[in-house]
């Protein structure tokens, strides 16, 4: 459509909350027919513009135009009337409620006697996941289905209202390497029918498989927009940080010492088979693997989260009791989940209280909780994390997903482990946020704490760890050494049956040149 006017417009658009300007000048030009990428940090800016598109907030300044036509909407149902849909990374629907109603709540469909017209409802519900590609039962309860389901059922009711821009807020973070493939295809189906579609991603490697343009923002303020095919990922991440991208895994150099986790023959019936490796403190040991390989659940029976039916765990040479994770961390282990929002926080406890909960009963004296000595010890480990809260009782719900992530280490660092397990320690946080936590990990390595990380990429992997080991089909199927550990390496090593070339990428995502894990 090169002679159609943009389906969006945004010139210089602000917005400040009080004395915080969260936008200084918001520019993004998106085309019909086309998926257009919109990549930054934590704080670039780029919620704040996605919530004036979708009418949640009003601009100080700038200009927003649909269709050539100028709008400032009052709320988020003018933006729908307008044909604007916003599709978030967890979708809410009512739970109660079929598939069906849940797309059609609100203004369905009259038959005689003004009575709802259940068959029509349906029949379209049937065209709309037709014309989406996509295989849904209208009649399903809404309550069990997938956050990818949920976002299908979100983009049908969008295409029901006629929208003519969607935008998807970091849709992929919490789906599968399949359910990424099937959301992928949806978006293509909507930009060849004309409509125009904002992807919001961290993920890099997804915006050079899926988009057409990307633009780039920095500081509440637009940096550069470029055809996808003309910008490499190491280019993005410069612009989007504003440093090189080796510098997104610092490696401080540590020696490995004695042996401080050992397992051996662990066995968990169906899951993981004969498991064994050492982790030395002042070393990072990567475990990579494709999606189901075991890597959690290992590292889960490992903490004592879940039982297993054979073998030992040792720390610091004495032996672990099974399946009790208060022994585990009063042995020295620590394990920071892969779910952090709901197995790591407590999100509506504030951030003080999130950082001293696991040293609560050692700060109490005579079964009393002593305020200042968890103040102090909160006070002193969110400040080595630089945890970017306005205030220790600020909720952890309020707070970027990066600075989540450092609440999480902070609690579990506080404890003074010996060993640390990482579980996908920097899944959904932007790129920058990511170069601190590795910086951490890296120099917590060199002090001596033996950290085991499980991470689904590769690049990070590579980056990080000092050894690598590879899970396939629930066991331990190479170990790596750092120099040793390539992309076709792993991936030779992680998937069954691959050539020995290296040149099978099935089930892996790519990040640029690299390969990485889509687990």
């Amino acid at each position: 459509m090169p002679n159609a006017a943009p389906t969006l417009r945004l010139e210089g658009v602000a917005k400040s909350f009080g004395p915080v300007a969260a936008l200084r000048s918001g520019t993004l030009v998106v085309q019909p027919g086309s998926i257009h990428a919109l990549v930054g940090e934590n704080g670039a800016g780029k919620s704040t513009l996605v919530k004036i598109v979708g009418g949640v907030h009003r601009r100080d300044s700038g200009t927003v135009e649909l269709d050539g036509e100028p709008v400032d909407f009052a709320g988020p149902a003018e933006a729908k009337a307008a044909g604007v849909a916003v599709i978030h990374q967890e979708p809410a629907s009512f739970p109660d409620l079929t598939v069906t109603e849940n797309i059609f709540l609100g203004r369905e469909p009259l038959g005689r006697f003004r009575r709802i017209d259940r068959r029509a409802m349906r029949e379209g519900a049937r065209d709309l996941f037709r014309d989406l590609g996509v295989d849904l039962d209208p009649d399903r309860p809404a309550e069990g289905l997938s956050i990818a389901d949920q976002q299908i059922v979100e983009i049908a009711k969008a295409i029901s209202l006629d929208a003519r821009l969607l935008v998807m807020d970091e849709p992929t973070a919490a789906l599968s390497a399949v359910e990424v493939r099937r959301l992928f295809a949806v978006a293509r189906g909507l930009r060849d029918a004309g409509r125009a579609v904002v992807f919001i991603s961290h993920r890099l490697d997804e915006v050079a498989d899926l988009c057409d343009t990307v633009t780039v923002m920095r500081d509440g303020e637009h940096v550069s927009t470029d055809a996808v095919a003309d910008v490499t990922p190491d280019e993005l991440v410069r612009r989007m940080v504003g440093r090189d991208v080796a510098e997104l895994y610092p490696k401080v150099p540590s020696t490995a010492g004695e042996v401080v986790l050992r397992v051996e023959g662990l066995e968990s019936t169906g899951t993981f088979h004969d498991v064994s490796f050492e982790v030395r403190a002042g070393e990072i040991v990567g475990l990579a693997g494709l999606v189901g390989a075991g890597r959690s659940e290992i590292a889960r029976a490992v903490f004592g989260v879940d039982r297993y039916d054979a073998g030992r765990v040792t720390v610091g040479g004495r032996p672990l009791r099974p399946g009790d994770p208060a022994a585990a961390i009063a042995a020295g282990l620590a394990l920071v989940p892969e779910d952090r929002r709901l197995q790591g926080l407590v999100t509506e406890s504030s951030v003080g209280r999130n950082v001293s909960s696991v040293m609560r009963r050692r700060l109490a004296r005579l079964g009393i909780l002593l305020p200042d000595a968890e103040a102090r010890l909160a006070r002193d480990w969110s400040g080595r994390l630089e945890v970017k809260a306005g205030a220790l009782d600020a909720l952890a719900t309020t707070m970027s997903g990066g600075n989540q992530q450092k609440v999480v280490l902070a609690k579990w660092l506080a404890t003074g482990p010996k060993v640390l397990i990482v579980d996908e320690p920097t899944r959904g946080i932007d790129v920058g946020t990511k170069a601190e936590v590795h910086r951490l990990l890296s120099t917590l390595a060199a002090e001596g704490l033996a950290v085991l990380m499980i991470s689904s990429e590769l690049p990070e992997v590579l980056g990080m760890a000092d050894r690598v080991l590879v899970v396939r089909e629930g066991r331990i199927a190479a170990e790596l050494g750092r120099a040793e550990a390539t992309p076709e390496a792993v991936m030779r090593a992680a998937t069954p049956g691959a050539s020995q070339s290296g040149s099978e990428t099935s089930g892996f995502e790519t990040s640029g040149s690299e390969t990485e894990g889509a687990a």
